[in-house]
């Protein structure tokens, strides 16, 4: 499918478990989804299957632990067109807040795409089993120290 270029700020809220609440009209255009598609969905509805279980881990603990995070995410439209974002996820009183714009291309093409393919790799080779999700957590956090770099450091020199 085909990568959908987009301007703009992606803007919605969720609550506590992930269902959201607020989606702009970015968002919507994107997404392909109407409003009354996304208020009361799961934010997984956009979610793509190139997208690994070990970064998605890594944000909601980080979430969920009350601090925000920035990352690099691949998401799915509608018509299964992907685009990808910059996602900067805030915790808030009643749930989550997401910004997200469309990160530099060839960041992802040369760093973040290659990054996540290795990391889904080496969870498929246990059948997206929990030690695939710590060993494909661990094949970012070697990046991480090859690099001398913590995770936010990592993701602002990115961005």
């Amino acid at each position: 499918m085909a990568e959908i270029q987009y301007s703009g700020t992606i803007i919605s809220d969720t609550d506590k478990n992930g269902i959201i609440t607020k989606a702009n009209d970015v968002f919507q255009e994107v997404s392909g989804y109407s409003e009354s598609e996304l208020i009361g969905a799961n934010h997984n509805i956009v979610r793509h299957p190139d997208m690994p279980r070990a970064a998605f881990n890594l944000v909601w603990n980080t979430i969920k632990a009350g601090k925000e995070i920035r990352a690099f995410v691949i998401n799915k439209a509608k018509n299964g067109d992907h685009y990808w974002v910059l996602a900067t996820v805030t915790p808030t009183a009643d749930g989550y807040h997401a910004e997200r714009v469309a990160p530099n291309p060839d960041t992802i093409k040369n760093v973040i795409a290659p990054l996540y393919k290795q990391m889904r790799d080496k969870e498929a080779e246990t059948n997206y089993d929990n030690a695939g999700m710590e060993a494909a957590t661990q094949i970012l956090l070697d990046v991480l120290a090859d690099k001398g770099l913590s995770y936010d450091e990592l993701i602002n020199a990115l961005a």
